[in-house]
């Protein structure tokens, strides 16, 4: 199994700060219009955390804590552009690792740099992400890392929402995927805290289901 989840303490409380700072909103009466065109009831933007010392600290040192425990041959740190960015320096910064990150696409201009940092071939990474949809662009990455001369073995993300086209994707690639929270913690907590109720909860869910044809 390649996309396995934290310990559910940790996810719980991941959720619920992220709800608590508006990192992931919920709104069932007008939902959000992804970049993807898809039509959403959750809106995620894990950037915020970085503006709360105390929330970025506590991410930082639990993606930290999951490279130490379940890639502990890891030799470099490499942030997925553009959110994964500053969270992968943070945990590098940790756990005293070299850091590199990766474009979406190659730099324009000077040296055309898809990855930037010093790119040491045989080197095991892992990669740090802010967020998991359906893994496309995290695969991509991590696969120009690879093609780099890196030797991936695991990625990390803060929050991802689950879907089977992530979870097949990352099984297909060999590459482990461990996430910080999910879905499912994020429903649980948004009921403890009253931001949706049984009935919202499951039009909430319905999106889950079938969120490329969820009206």
């Amino acid at each position: 199994m390649s996309f396995i989840n934290i310990e559910n303490s940790t996810a719980r409380q991941v959720a619920s700060m992220l709800l608590d700072i508006g990192a992931i909103r919920l709104n069932h009466k007008k939902p959000f219009t992804w970049s993807s065109g898809w039509k959403s009831p959750v809106y995620c933007d894990n950037r915020l955390a970085l503006s709360y010392p105390e929330i970025r600290s506590f991410v930082k040192e639990s993606l930290a804590n999951i490279v130490r425990k379940k890639f502990p041959a890891a030799e470099y740190i490499a942030g997925v552009a553009t959110a994964g960015i500053p969270q992968g320096a943070l945990v590098a910064d940790v756990l005293g690792l070299p850091f590199v990150y990766v474009r979406p696409k190659p730099k324009e201009h000077g040296m055309g740099n898809l990855i930037e940092g010093k790119i040491d071939e045989g080197k095991k990474a892992v990669m740090i992400e802010d967020l998991v949809s359906t893994g496309g662009s995290s695969l991509k990455a991590a696969q120009a890392m690879q093609e780099a001369g890196f030797n991936v073995i695991g990625m990390s993300a803060i929050f991802t929402y689950g879907f089977d086209v992530a979870e097949k994707s990352f099984e297909q690639a060999k590459l482990p995927l461990i996430c910080l929270s999910d879905f499912n913690h994020l429903l649980t907590e948004a009921v403890a805290k009253r931001y949706l109720d049984e009935s919202q909860l499951t039009y909430v869910m319905s999106w889950r289901a079938d969120p490329a044809h969820w009206k």
